[in-house]
């Protein structure tokens, strides 16, 4: 019953519902730091690889291969209608980091990066893990899109597994932001509110995208694309730096090959 009545509902609903459980998520993963004062760094890498890796495969099997097994627009093959879409996303991502304020995990505020102000050091990490959420947010609101659309590419279940593939991954990002709050003497309920904080962003980004990509003839597979662009470009440009900063390299690069297997189980066996 839960099933058809999710299945029931228009694209843009289904795409809120989904992101509001990775919301969730990110808040399941601040919470920790109810649990615990400090958290492990070389656990934390090996989470935020794995996070990436999680990014990096449902770029691949839920936006760029669906994408690209759908007819081409504007008379464009769809290599090229991919190609470009997934460009265009890494551009937008870049004009976000060039200017929104924020502080990677692990960095100094000296390594600050967007346009320089006074903000505390808690509003920039939330910030920085704001820049991730968007393109997930996107990513999810695309792919219930593409199954309004009626793709033959698209189908409930993979556009589901999407959706847990990120919650998953938006755990560790979440206590990526409360931990080292806590750490720096923060209360516990401060941590855990700004960790959550950074996962609002993502139903507002799924709402505008999934409205976007069926608004426009022919977006689909522009739009897939462009999510998966801004994807990678969160990946190679904010997590893998952050999961390397400490040197933990070889647990880093194994969660992050850990995430890619699960989010690629996901989607094969789901979607």
């Amino acid at each position: 019953m839960p099933v058809e009545w999710f299945a029931s509902l228009d694209h843009v609903t289904q795409a809120l519902a989904a992101t509001l459980l990775t919301w969730l998520m990110t808040a399941a993963g601040a919470s920790l730091v109810f649990l615990f004062r400090d958290i492990n760094k070389r656990l934390l890498d090996a989470l935020m690889g794995f996070a990436a890796g999680v990014m990096l495969a449902a770029s691949v099997w839920s936006l760029l291969l669906p994408a690209l097994a759908m007819p081409g627009s504007i008379g464009l093959p769809s290599w090229a209608v991919v190609s470009a879409g997934f460009m265009a996303g890494g551009v937008f991502l870049w004009c976000i980091d060039s200017f929104l304020p924020h502080l990677h995990v692990g960095f100094s505020m000296e390594e600050a990066e967007g346009i320089r102000t006074g903000w505390r050091r808690s509003t920039l990490l939330v910030l920085a893990l704001t820049l991730h959420n968007i393109p997930e947010g996107l990513a999810i609101g695309v792919a219930f899109a593409a199954l309004a659309a009626g793709s033959p590419s698209a189908s409930l279940a993979g556009a589901v597994s999407l959706a847990i593939g990120i919650g998953i991954q938006n755990i560790p990002e979440g206590l990526a932001v409360a931990a080292p709050l806590r750490k720096d003497g923060m209360s516990r309920m401060k941590s855990f509110w700004y960790g959550q904080l950074s996962g609002v962003v993502e139903p507002v980004a799924a709402a505008t995208g999934s409205a976007w990509a069926v608004s426009i003839l022919g977006a689909l597979p522009l739009a897939l694309s462009f999510a998966a662009g801004a994807m990678i470009y969160v990946v190679v440009e904010e997590l893998i730096p952050e999961s390397q900063h400490d040197k933990h390299t070889h647990v880093a690069t194994f969660g992050l090959m850990l995430g890619f297997v699960v989010m690629m189980v996901l989607d094969v066996a789901l979607g």
